[in-house]
């Protein structure tokens, strides 16, 4: 079992890696569907598993100048607001037994949207761009508070799921920054927002006491090699068809994941 969880941590690294995607929508399902783990736990050690995962990207995407603070700064303003007040709304009303298949519910429905918006990011980016070109001064006037709203977003799934972060933040900013991020800069740019959102949320759950070290430890052994040779390769690789093939296989975890509840 142990080498099974280095090897879902090597694969979900590398995807992360290469595309900025996999720390949720990924691990946290394959956690719930292949290994048993408790919903509260896969969230909550998901979690630190992302967001240790992403620091490792961060160091290689950082050395090529790769990220946008700015757009960080914005959807950081959103997104941990958003998480605090997650995390405090759990703390109040804790996940019980009563509430573990509204949890799961939940997290089957974050990966179907993530499946859905990876599928619509290409078209959404072209809308972007269009809006950008034609009437640039009005979409500019948007933009920011756009990002910080989108930002809130995904604070709140993020803490609640741990889905999210790496996937529907890249369909976010390929739509608000179609001109000025380039895939490679939009992959950086999304990994660095995720890691203090992730380290928010994560804590949140540590206090609560979902976290399992063990387990993210094993995790971890995967992950931390493999994301570094990711990020090495997404300056040099196209995403297109990885992010369609990812797209496929959250769709069809997310639905199994559905059916699983509802069977």
């Amino acid at each position: 079992m142990d080498g099974m969880l280095i090897l879902a941590g090597a694969l979900t690294g590398l995807l992360v890696g290469l595309s900025g995607v996999g720390g949720g929508a990924l691990m946290t399902p394959l956690l719930l569907l292949f290994f048993g783990v408790a919903p509260m736990s896969a969230v909550g050690t998901d979690l630190w598993f992302a967001a240790i995962t992403k620091i490792f990207a961060t160091r290689v995407h950082n050395k090529h100048g790769l990220i946008d603070w700015q757009v960080v700064k914005r959807l950081w303003i959103g997104s941990l607001s958003a998480s605090t007040l997650t995390i405090l709304w759990m703390k109040v009303h804790p996940i019980d037994d009563s509430s573990v298949e509204f949890l799961k519910m939940t997290i089957a429905l974050a990966v179907l949207i993530t499946a859905a918006g990876m599928f619509f990011q290409k078209p959404l980016h072209a809308l972007g761009r269009k809006l950008r070109t034609t009437d640039g001064e009005h979409f500019k006037k948007f933009q920011a508070p756009l990002t910080i709203m989108a930002g809130a977003l995904l604070g709140f799934l993020v803490s609640l799921t741990s889905v999210g972060a790496g996937a529907l933040g890249a369909v976010f900013l390929a739509y608000l920054y179609p001109l000025r991020l380039t895939p490679s800069r939009l992959i950086a740019t999304d990994i660095v927002h995720a890691i203090p959102l992730a380290i928010f949320a994560g804590i949140g759950h540590l206090l609560i006491g979902n976290v399992n070290f063990g387990l993210l430890g094993t995790l971890l052994i995967g992950s931390i090699p493999a994301v570094i040779i990711g990020a090495m390769l997404s300056s040099r690789l196209s995403n297109v068809v990885l992010r369609v093939i990812l797209s496929f296989v959250l769709l069809a975890i997310g639905i199994k994941l559905y059916l699983s509840i509802s069977g």
